[in-house]
């Protein structure tokens, strides 16, 4: 019944004089006028509030994960705010390199990197590579030339921590398609094969334990594991990785940047880590700045059944509700205040019934065809995650700042939709 709760939005956002939803200087209504629905629509300013977070609590040692959301002037916004990029395929280096971030502040992750993506690495100069297997050692010793100069790398280790959260984005436990174990005793190997390598200069290691971790205590307990493992080796840096959780919907609650930045070195203090500890941030610093706007389509009121609310978007803007069952709040951007007392389900324009956004969403009654429905917290696994199901155009993204919106992604076309399609 109560109005969206205020502390999911972004944090520039404003009541306009009509009761529409401000963000950033911006109003909403004209947002979706100008550039279309559906549009996803950032808070520039929340996003550098978070990398300074970040920043302030690691130094250098604060790195995007890209995979969160990546364009170039993303890439651009998070270097000038004094973080380094993790990039994950060949896909995201491009990315960067385009938007001239220098190769030393880039980190190449994946779990299975290919000869051409470590190829490109080596060639940019990239600053560190986090190497995830036995192969990948080999995939790079036959890539340095005799004489050349040794990549900086961290090894990733499981540590045997399974993360509270949903089973597809856990990834510190044994049975993991990442990394190397650390109980099993290949991680030792890992570090054996890796220090009397030529071809590579190890530099730390580095675990992740999953996304979206509301647990604090999660993170202490792997410092626990990489401490008593790393302690011995001497190695310069450890990285804990990224993953803390965010607050997507009315009633949860998640620690700040800055908050996760204490415990995590109380915690690698606790037990003797002296290695620069790092981290790896990614929906944290992004996910609450942005919102989506739609338009409402259709609204069908099925009595003694349910409501449904059909907007112009749907799971190839957002996947996560298909895939992890996540949940989202919704408001009518004409009338941010206002409560909500209509449920609706609301759901997408794709051609199966699975095309759902929000389950429960909660709406005024007043809410009608053609008005602009939002979902927020959607900054991150949104634009980074979506698709052309249905041969949809992806939507543009726009940044919000002082009163002044860029496109900084357009939105795409027909003809981008056929530019790979040789006929």
């Amino acid at each position: 019944m109560n109005p969206i709760p205020w502390y999911l939005l972004p944090d520039n956002s404003t009541v306009g004089p009509s009761g529409q939803l401000i963000i950033g200087g911006c109003d909403t209504l004209e947002l979706a006028a100008e550039f279309g629905t559906p549009v996803f629509v950032y808070d520039e300013d929340h996003l550098r509030d978070r990398c300074r977070q970040a920043v302030d609590a690691f130094g250098r040692h604060a790195t995007y994960a890209t995979k969160a959301f990546l364009c170039t002037a993303m890439a651009k916004l998070v270097h000038e705010e004094g973080m380094r990029l993790d990039v994950a395929t060949g896909g995201e280096l491009a990315v960067a390199l385009a938007a001239d971030i220098p190769p030393t502040d880039l980190v190449l992750h994946g779990n299975n990197k290919s000869r051409r993506e470590l190829a490109e690495a080596l060639d940019a100069g990239v600053g560190r590579i986090v190497v995830d297997s036995f192969e990948e050692l080999d995939r790079i010793e036959s890539l340095v030339t005799e004489g050349a100069t040794p990549p900086k790398v961290l090894l990733r280790l499981t540590p045997g921590i399974k993360a509270e959260t949903h089973e597809f984005i856990t990834t510190g436990q044994d049975d993991s398609k990442f990394g190397f174990t650390v109980s099993s005793g290949i991680a030792t190997q890992a570090v054996q094969r890796a220090s009397a390598s030529d071809s590579v200069e190890l530099i730390g290691v580095h675990c992740h334990i999953g996304s979206q971790v509301f647990q604090v205590d999660n993170f202490a307990k792997a410092l626990e594991v990489m401490g008593r493992f790393a302690e011995p080796l001497n190695l310069p840096e450890l990285v804990i990785g990224g993953g803390l959780g965010v607050a997507y919907i009315e009633g949860e609650e998640a620690a700040t940047i800055s908050q996760w930045g204490t415990t995590l070195k109380k915690a690698a203090a606790d037990v003797g880590i002296t290695s620069e500890l790092g981290i790896e941030p990614g929906r944290s610093i992004t996910a609450a700045a942005a919102v989506t706007l739609y338009e409402a389509g259709t609204i069908k009121h099925l009595e003694g059944i349910r409501t449904y609310l059909a907007v112009d978007g749907g799971m190839s803007d957002n996947p996560r509700p298909v895939l992890y069952g996540s949940g989202y709040e919704t408001f009518l951007a004409r009338d941010i205040a206002a409560e909500r007392t209509l449920t609706a389900k609301v759901v997408g324009k794709h051609c199966e019934s699975g095309d759902v956004l929000v389950r429960e969403g909660k709406l005024p009654a007043s809410v009608k065809v053609g008005d602009i429905i939002g979902t927020p917290v959607t900054g991150a696994y949104g634009h980074s995650m979506g698709s052309n199901y249905n041969k949809v155009l992806r939507p543009p993204v726009v940044f919000c700042k002082d009163g002044n919106a860029r496109l900084v992604v357009r939105r795409e076309t027909y003809d981008d939709l056929l530019a790979t399609d040789l006929g």
